[in-house]
């Protein structure tokens, strides 16, 4: 591919455009060319936030469905383009590998949290945890909901990742329906900006649903609010300085700060020599060392052994290292490429320096590397450094000093307790690794370190095949860590989506409750269903419409039955001289047989709208029912999501959820559960 010398642009205020002069110049890693300029010098940051809030109307409109659909689409698309990015990501000295990471890991962040979509409602908010009970005779009740806020996600990215980092990102604020200004480190934007044409030029996303700023981007923060979240992904320093900045704390902007750490991984006691761990272990530590040639904020910087296999490890890991080759990554064979830029050299060099002073290094040159394919004076190559620390408790600057590329320094542990206070002296860590076959060992060490550190791996060869590995987050979990890490939260499935909505309770009437959220509160009126809700397609069903069922009297025939047809014997259905000391007067109807019959009459037998019973929700048995007691069911629409086809060939349909209600000849409830149906929808 040729590369294309030209100003890498902003995207803002609806159109792509060139800031005031050049703010950076952006060179090749791997043989030092000059691959064009940037700025975002004279853009009105106010116009341009203002212009995200307004815009984001549409975004906030639309249901979390719609968004769901709306990534997946955006996902799709974006991995028939990927061979492009994998060419322009080459620029920033990544091996395949590590752009496999970047790019498709980035995609597989719009597939996750596209797959969230199951675990909301059809409604542009969500409807969170359960209602609360107010007032004696249920009249006054309370929730909560959540909207989306106003304002905008204000994403300040860092270098290592210039696809992923954003992509991890706005999936998540898109699926919450808050719009995006993204900052990508100025260094490496030309990558961000080229998927970023894409994702414009798709038309997938709702106009100023993502702005784009290529340069420096200062003063970006300037006119931030209470509407609006920060995220800064980083160093700690500078993470700390924005943290600290007037205008956050003036107007208590939500800010999330995910900072580079001083990881560590951890060799269990049991994993000697000749164990599969002791392979993986090794295995695993030189893959953090040179994947992304070091540069990553999940990296382990710290590896602790125990005291007597310290040189085997040394030499495991050295050996590993030698063979590595490094260089121009479409030289075959290389698996380690540049660092991203000269300057990252300079400033790991001096880090080295650093760390030298209280260490010995045991592998690698500071200023000699060996480079395949490629001119180690024009790229911004540095060789792997393996450091010994042979008194960790004393010899602390290894706890305090980061070196971001590919340097890491093994110490010494007596007892899994001295592990864990090692781990710990990092001041709080993005994750921790142990490689571990037992078991015991991997429960004391993550209930030891856990308070410290936002992930913890177990490794072991169970899992080994399967594993995503230390320094892989994942979409569906938590990304982020205490203290030094930042004290943020990043992704985390639907956890992550909740942090861009706002909170608020709201309380009333049953009925009215149950309008806003629009999912059926005990309490509620309850209209009678007029035909059969069975009868009914996904459109015609109302929330709150109820079928009153005729009752059923239960024998001891039916509980003998049920116990035949069920094979469930259990005492408290079938001996009434076993029930001394229960909580059970005579024999009891099975819960599951109250159910059963609940669905035999609550069901309209012909063929209609409804497709299916694919799953119960919250089922629970309130009270005893004896041979003797009437039951009857109220059926209630509770809740109706949207579906969208499969294929063209898939019918038209929605999901509803019913809630069974369960009662006795005194009216009260003794079983409750929501069932889930397929409706088939009157069009498609």
């Amino acid at each position: 591919m040729l590369m294309e010398k030209r100003s890498y642009q902003n995207y803002v205020l609806g159109k792509w455009i060139a800031g005031d002069g050049i703010e950076t110049n952006l060179y090749h890693a791997i043989n030092g060319s000059l691959i064009g300029t940037t700025s975002s010098a004279g853009i009105p940051f106010n116009e341009v936030l203002d212009y995200g809030r307004k815009s984001g109307r549409a975004l906030r409109k639309m249901t979390f469905q719609e968004r769901g659909r709306m990534l997946k689409a955006l996902a799709l698309f974006l991995l028939e383009k990927k061979e492009y990015y994998y060419q322009v990501s080459a620029w920033t000295g990544a091996t395949k590998i590590d752009s496999w990471i970047d790019i498709e890991g980035g995609i597989g962040n719009l597939f996750a949290n596209a797959s969230l979509r199951r675990q909301f409602p059809d409604l542009p908010y969500y409807v969170d945890g359960v209602a609360a009970p107010l007032s004696k005779n249920g009249t006054f009740i309370g929730h909560h909901i959540m909207v989306p806020r106003e304002g905008v996600a204000v994403h300040i990215n860092a270098f290592n990742f210039p696809i992923w980092g954003m992509l991890e990102k706005i999936a998540v604020n898109l699926m919450a329906g808050v719009p995006a200004v993204v900052k990508p480190s100025e260094y490496t934007c030309y990558l961000t900006e080229v998927i970023v044409r894409d994702i414009i030029e798709s038309k997938i996303l709702p106009e100023g649903s993502l702005q784009l700023v290529c340069g420096l981007g200062r003063g970006i923060l300037d006119t931030v609010d209470a509407r609006d979240v920060v995220t800064f992904t980083g160093s700690a320093a500078t993470g700390k300085v924005l943290k600290a900045s007037p205008r956050i704390a003036q107007e208590s902007v939500s800010f999330n700060l995910e900072a580079d750490s001083l990881n560590a991984t951890v060799l269990g006691p049991s994993a000697t020599p000749g164990t599969p761990e002791f392979e993986l272990f090794i295995k695993e530590t030189v893959k953090e060392i040179t994947i992304k040639a070091g540069q990553k904020c999940t990296a382990v910087r710290r590896i602790l052994v125990p005291d007597n296999l310290l040189e085997d490890v040394q030499k495991s890991i050295a050996s590993k290292l030698a063979t590595t080759k490094i260089g121009d990554p479409s030289v075959e064979g290389v698996r380690m490429g540049a660092l991203a830029t000269k300057l990252q050299v300079d400033r790991v060099k001096e880090n080295v320096r650093k760390l030298s002073l209280s260490q010995q290094i045991a592998y690698g040159s500071i200023d000699e590397v060996e480079v395949v394919g490629a001119d180690k004076e024009t790229g911004a190559f540095f060789s792997p450094i393996l450091f010994v620390n042979d008194d960790p408790f004393n010899k602390t600057d290894v706890h305090e000093i980061e070196a971001f590329g590919p340097v890491s320094t093994i110490m010494p542990y007596k007892t899994l307790d001295e592990a864990i206070e090692l781990a710990k002296m990092g001041k709080g860590s993005l994750v921790s690794s142990i490689v571990t076959p037992n078991d015991a060992e991997a429960t004391e060490y993550v209930v030891g370190a856990a308070n410290m550190h936002g992930r913890i791996l177990v490794l072991n060869a169970n899992c080994a095949k399967e594993s995503t590995g230390h320094g892989s987050p994942m979409p569906l979990l938590t990304h982020g860590g205490p203290g030094r890490a930042g004290g943020g939260e990043e992704m985390g499935g639907k956890r992550g989506v909740l942090h861009y909505l706002q909170r608020t309770a709201i309380q009333g009437h049953p009925t009215t409750i149950s309008k806003i959220t629009q999912q059926f509160q005990v309490g509620a009126e309850m209209p009678e269903a007029n035909p059969h809700v069975f009868r009914k397609h996904f459109e015609e069903l109302v929330m709150g419409e109820t079928v009153f069922t005729h009752k059923h009297t239960v024998t001891d025939a039916d509980i003998v039955n049920f116990a035949n047809v069920s094979g469930d014997n259990f005492y408290a259905h079938m001996d009434a001289t076993s029930l001394e000391g229960t909580i059970f007067e005579r024999r009891v109807a099975h819960g599951y047989f109250v159910l059963s019959k609940a669905a035999g009459l609550f069901v309209d037998p012909k063929k209609g709208p409804v497709l299916l019973n694919y799953g119960i929700e919250e089922a629970r048995f309130t009270k005893p029912v004896y041979p003797g007691a009437t039951i009857g069911v109220r059926f209630t629409v509770k809740e109706k999501i949207d579906q969208e086809k499969r294929s063209e060939e898939d019918i038209p349909k929605g999901i509803v959820k019913f809630l069974v209600d369960v009662y006795d000849e005194t009216g009260e409830t003794v079983a409750l559960a929501t069932i889930l149906t397929m409706v088939k929808k009157l069009n498609g």
